[in-house]
Order: C-alpha cells, then sequence, then structure tokens
C-alpha cells in the first residue's frame, strides 16, 4: 500500500503525525515517534509569554543602573545568566533533527502581535522543517469587532512569514462566525496549511477549594466531526493544506478524514491513552482497511468524500442537519 501523502511541501511516508504536546519533550520520545511510524511530529508549543518574558529579562539586565554609570555598559551579564526556556526549544530542535530523519515542526503558541515574532526566524536557522503558529485567544472585550479579531490574526501570520522561508500552518479554533471567509483570508495572506481545529481548554471550578482550575479532558473520535465538516467544505477551494487535530483515535477517524480532504491527520490524546506504540497499530489497520476495499494509495481516496466531489453537497450543511434531527428516534 502507498501511504505517501504531501504536507507543507513535503513528501512523508504516510499521514500519521504527532500533534504538539509534552511528550515531545523528550527526544527518546520522539525517536520512538518515529519508530512506530509517524510521518513528523510537532513539537511541544513555546509561547508568546515565554519570549516577552525573555525580551523583558534581557532589556533590565542590559539597561538597569546605566543610567548613573556609564562604565556598567561593559559589565552585561553572560548569556547564560538570563536563558529561559527559548533557547532551550533551540536546542531542542537541534537534538531531534540529529536523531531523526522525519520532520521537525516548531509549534509557537501566539495571542498577539509582538516582536516575539522575530523568534520563528531563529526555529528555522536551529533547523524546524516547517512552523505551526497555533493562535489561542479568548477575547472578552465587548467593543471588539469579529473583523477586529481576525485582522489581529492576519497581523501575527503575516509577521511570522515575513521572518522565515519555511512553510508555515495556521492551526485555527473554530469560533468564527463565517469560517469559510476567515480561512479564506488566511489562505490569501500565505498560510501554507490550515490545521483544523484547535481545542480549547475550558476552565472548571473547585467547590472544595473556590477556586478556578483547568481542566484536560482527553479527546474522543466523535471530535472528528467537526474538522471532517470544515475539510470537506473547504477542499479544492483554497490553495493551503489542510491538516486534521482532535479525535484522531483510530483508523476509521484518519480513513474518514482522508476522505473529507485532509493531507495528514495529528494525533496526541490516544497517544497519552495507549502508549506511543499505537501509532503503529492504526497504521496497519489503515493498510489492512485498504487492502480489503482495493484502494492502492492514500492520494486515491484523498477528496473523494469532499463538498467537491459529494453527490450531494448539501450534506455538509444545513439539509443535514435537518434530516438528523428529524430522523432521530429515542427510545424510552
Amino acid at each position: 500500500m502507498n501511504l505517501k501523502t504531501s504536507y507543507l511541501g513535503m513528501e512523508l511516508k504516510n499521514p500519521l503525525v504527532v500533534s504538539a504536546n509534552p511528550l515531545s519533550e523528550s527526544i527518546d520520545n520522539i525517536k520512538q515517534m518515529e519508530d512506530a511510524g509517524a510521518a513528523a511530529v510537532v513539537l511541544y508549543s513555546l509561547f508568546e509569554e515565554q519570549l516577552t518574558l525573555e525580551q523583558k529579562s534581557m532589556y533590565y539586565h542590559t539597561t538597569h543602573g546605566t543610567e548613573s554609570f556609564a562604565e556598567a555598559l561593559s559589565y552585561f551579564p553572560e548569556p547564560e545568566e538570563y536563558k529561559l526556556g527559548p533557547d532551550e526549544y533551540l536546542n531542542h530542535i537541534k537534538k531531534a533533527k540529529d536523531v531523526v530523519d522525519i520532520p521537525i515542526i516548531a509549534s509557537l503558541n501566539a495571542s498577539s502581535p509582538g516582536s516575539w515574532a522575530e523568534y520563528s526566524k531563529q526555529m528555522e536557522d536551529a533547523g524546524a522543517d516547517a512552523l505551526e503558529l497555533n493562535i489561542y485567544n479568548v477575547p472578552t472585550e465587548f467593543g471588539l469587532e469579529a473583523a477586529d479579531v481576525e485582522n489581529s490574526y492576519l497581523d501575527i501570520l503575516k509577521s511570522v512569514k515575513s521572518h522565515v522561508s519555511i512553510p508555515v500552518a495556521l492551526k485555527l479554533s473554530p469560533y468564527y462566525s463565517n469560517m469559510a471567509n476567515a480561512a479564506k483570508k488566511f489562505d490569501d495572506a500565505g498560510a501554507d496549511a490550515l490545521v483544523l481545529f484547535n481545542r480549547f481548554y475550558q476552565p472548571d471550578i473547585n467547590l472544595d477549594e473556590l477556586e478556578i482550575e483547568p481542566n484536560i479532558v482527553l479527546s474522543d473520535s466523535s471530535e472528528i466531526r467537526l474538522a471532517l465538516r470544515w475539510i470537506a467544505i473547504l477542499k479544492y477551494r483554497l490553495k493551503a493544506d489542510f491538516a486534521a487535530t482532535g479525535g484522531v483515535h483510530t483508523a476509521e477517524d484518519v480513513l474518514k478524514l482522508m476522505m473529507a480532504g485532509a493531507n495528514v491527520t495529528m494525533m496526541s490524546s490516544a497517544i497519552f491513552k495507549y502508549g506511543i506504540g499505537h501509532l503503529t497499530t492504526v497504521l496497519n489497520d489503515i493498510q489492512t482497511w485498504m487492502s480489503v476495499k482495493e484502494y492502492e494509495s492514500i492520494v486515491q481516496m484523498q477528496g473523494s468524500m469532499s463538498k467537491e466531489k459529494a453527490k450531494d453537497a448539501t450534506k455538509f450543511e444545513r439539509a443535514q442537519y435537518m434530516k438528523a434531527l428529524t430522523n432521530y428516534n429515542v427510545a424510552l
């Protein structure tokens, strides 16, 4: 079976990519992912806040006291004295590239435009094959229009693109008043791929401590339907590639998303649940299904069930919603 696919201008051996998660903090884990069959790995995210903190720290150390003693300019601290996570991240990229042959995709998690975007060039110089830009922002201002939010995202994308020559994938949330319009804007602005969709973790209330606390719930296969719908709707209408993330657990999930039009599928929660070796299980199951159904390649099925190729395109829109509700019977 030919499982090859293309993503961000790279030929991948199969459509299974490990999405950004803490497991990639270990070089040994990244090597195990490659051995288990991962076609590429997105490294854990580096946050805008970390880069901003480093810039503030550097500014303090290089200016503190200089207004009083000019000679203090010759006593700057050594770089290791204000060395934080960002420098370690660059070293991690280099180490990963030395150990594995599969593409390593760096991840930047941001919420607002800023000078931190310059760091993307350092990621490229460290050896990253591509960059995933994860824009995670929850707008709460009453006076902030939807167009303002989208323009902010466009500014972030354009800033990062101006600093690098490697491909940039944009990881999006589904919370847009018109997802198709927003996707077209990001495509026109130069996003090489759209990653659909970011999972916005919702807060919880601890009734014992009376505090707001984070609550991470791992995904399940039912969650692929959101990405499936929008990839199917957007396929062939944009230049960008598509990565599906959120709920990818089984071979069936991967196959459905390939037929919708995804270039790759990204897995994280399933690896936490079943271990890194689960990648091998999924790949074997994909090949078994393809053999039974007489598919020769992944490319053969990609986009075959998209809106453009579907016999009834309305099944991705309101008509399917109405049909689902009217045909659902509740057993009492």
